[in-house]
């Protein structure tokens, strides 16, 4: 692990895990856990051999419980920066070319959700509790919009943030804010699953599919039909996607170089 108090990073085989190590705070964001998490994306992306990266909080209680209140911690906005660190982190989680799973050990609220969503695919706990409880303190999740109008369908999304009230983990995977849902005591396994469904596909087919994924979201159709034309043929020139075709001609797994 690396010597960051708030942040901890871990390589677990092809998986390099992002844990918010504050769960005396129930794992709530103050600048030193966006500087950590940022850092682990970068991290993660420099490691030839990493495939996935696993987001989680420390503990059993609480996967984040959004921004720490704390005097001096709660929204000490520099108006003269025209950028904020919890927005640029979000931007970096949305442009990184390798998948990220988002493991919901407990609570997850308010800017807490914005670390849910910018994953690709989440687990959580069967305990775990969501909501978006900003209005409660005469504030509104600005940012976390961004991301959840994508995820949910916009009544549901105005329920959630226009009352502040918690729901549950089966809601949030009846609304497809997660993959799946587990008892806490295989959560473990389930995230395993879901990493080791990752890591044996292609990594270049992935990344270039995230960044494809990326670029057409706000295309028309016309535009993204035209886009991703483009971009398979540029995908079949690569050297995964030949050793993949002749895997399957021979009948062997694939290795992958990356490339």
């Amino acid at each position: 692990m690396s010597a960051a108090v708030e942040v901890l990073h871990e390589r677990r085989g092809q998986a390099f895990w992002i844990v918010v190590n504050r769960a005396e705070k129930r794992n709530a964001i103050n600048a030193g856990v966006i500087a950590g998490i940022r850092a682990g994306l970068r991290e993660a992306h420099v490691a030839p051999d990493v495939r996935a990266i696993v987001l989680t909080g420390a503990g059993d209680k609480a996967f984040c419980a959004g921004a720490d209140l704390q005097p001096g911690q709660a929204f000490a906005f520099d108006l003269s920066r025209p950028r904020g660190d919890y927005a640029d982190l979000l931007r970096e989680a949305r442009d990184a070319t390798l998948p990220i799973v988002a493991r919901v050990n407990g609570t997850c609220m308010a800017g807490g959700l914005g670390l849910l969503c910018m994953a690709d695919m989440a687990v959580a706990a069967d305990h775990a509790a969501f909501g978006l409880p900003e209005v409660k303190l005469g504030l509104f999740p600005m940012q976390v919009m961004s991301l959840m109008q994508r995820l949910v369908p916009d009544r549901v999304l105005r329920e959630w943030a226009l009352t502040g009230e918690p729901f549950g983990a089966a809601e949030a995977r009846a609304w497809g804010l997660v993959n799946h849902v587990v008892p806490a005591a295989e959560l473990d396994a389930k995230v395993q699953w879901l990493v080791e469904r990752l890591v044996d596909k292609s990594p270049s087919a992935i990344r270039r599919g995230k960044y494809a994924l990326r670029a057409i979201a706000d295309m028309s159709f016309d535009q993204a039909i035209a886009f991703t034309e483009g971009q398979i043929a540029a995908t079949a020139m690569t050297e995964d996607a030949h050793e993949g075709l002749a895997a399957f001609q021979e009948k062997r797994k694939p290795v992958w170089t990356n490339r």
